[in-house]
């Protein structure tokens, strides 16, 4: 299967889906009126410039929208059509956005795929605002008029949602934390990295895998491993996103450059398996340039050429896979239908040996 063009196929489906919840233009008869419809009167143009355009513009910069289509790929597996899920879908992609929003924020960073971050185009305020309001609004998908959902699948639905925000939130906190070295970020283990990615990337793609499950009616054991399937999937590919922020130029252009994450202090796999294998000079001379949060790209060539030197690149690379391969086995053959099942690991391997 070609995954590349099956992820080409659905993004436009799924952003068809996502005009339905947050529409390019407010209207009076958008969906958000509808659930909540206003008291006094419905300032339209106001949420068009302060909702809709900045949503709209960061959403239609790109990206894969690769955990709508894993959560699609699920309900396929387990016997769910497409159209009764694709609404649904949209959920964990919005929150997505939405924190891709927050992080430009609190990294500070300056351009997101390719063009400048949304509070550089918006104003902080506005910024702020939309990215939270886009931790909520594709739950209007669970609440219009045509939704007749049995009541424990959405609390079910709801129970997921609540957990996986407080877990991004949990992983965001450590990343903070470390890259601004608040606690002993020199000292971190691999275990303690992968839990950050468990709470901070793997919280969407475990949101969507496990919410796919719920809503095609499977019992919590297999949700659970659903769940934990697709979070190895979210933590590999943020350690493939990490081995491109040092070594796909293309990838990097779109961020400002080769070793974004170490003008940011990030203390990536890569930087932990340095520290922890480097002789006394190079681990200084790391932890100095990365305490820097230099823009120098000869300083960030220096630090991606000792992390080279111990093979760090290479070590990431190798977890990532082992990491999705160990969590596949464990839901191989509990899986229905043949087909979509070898679609999902197809799937999962085309995320983590991507090069953009």
């Amino acid at each position: 299967m070609d995954i590349g063009k099956f992820l080409e196929e659905k993004a436009p489906l799924i952003d068809k889906a996502i005009e339905k919840y947050i529409p390019r233009k407010f209207a009076k008869d958008s969906i958000l009126f509808q659930v909540t419809p206003p008291a006094y009167s419905y300032n339209l143009e106001t949420l068009d410039k302060a909702i809709a355009d900045p949503t709209w513009d960061i959403l239609d910069r790109g990206g894969k929208r690769w955990r709508p289509a894993l959560f699609l790929l699920i309900c396929e597996a387990l016997g769910k059509k497409e159209d009764y899920c694709v609404d649904f879908s949209v959920i964990p992609e919005v929150i997505h956005n939405g924190t891709l929003v927050i992080d430009d924020i609190e990294d500070t960073s300056e351009l997101r795929r390719g063009k400048p971050c949304t509070y550089k185009l918006y104003g902080l305020d506005i910024a702020v605002n939309v990215g939270n309001a886009m931790y909520y609004m594709p739950l209007l998908a669970l609440m219009g008029k045509e939704v007749n959902l049995p009541a424990e699948i959405l609390c079910g639905v709801y129970e997921v949602y609540v957990q996986e925000m407080i877990n991004l939130s949990m992983g965001q906190a450590m990343d903070i934390t470390w890259h601004r070295s608040l606690a002993n970020a020199d000292n971190i283990s691999e275990y303690d990295y992968l839990q950050m990615c468990a709470y901070k990337t793997g919280t969407l793609a475990r949101m969507a895998a496990k919410m796919a499950a719920v809503f095609s009616g499977v019992e919590k054991s297999l949700v659970d491993k659903l769940g934990k399937f697709a979070e190895s999937i979210g933590v590999a590919f943020q350690m493939q996103d990490d081995v491109l922020d040092l070594t796909g130029q293309e990838f990097a252009k779109k961020k400002g450059g080769v070793g974004q994450d170490i003008t940011e202090g990030k203390r990536t796999l890569m930087v932990i398996y340095t520290l922890k294998n480097a002789n006394e000079a190079d681990k200084k001379r790391l932890i100095e340039i990365l305490n820097m949060h230099t823009n120098d790209q000869k300083l960030r060539d220096e630090a991606i050429a000792l992390m080279q030197k111990y093979h760090a690149i290479e070590h990431t690379m190798h977890m990532a896979e082992k990491i999705v391969a160990d969590s596949w086995n464990e839901v191989d053959r509990l899986l229905p239908t043949p087909e979509a099942k070898e679609k999902l690991k197809a799937f999962s391997e085309f995320l983590i040996k991507r090069n953009m």
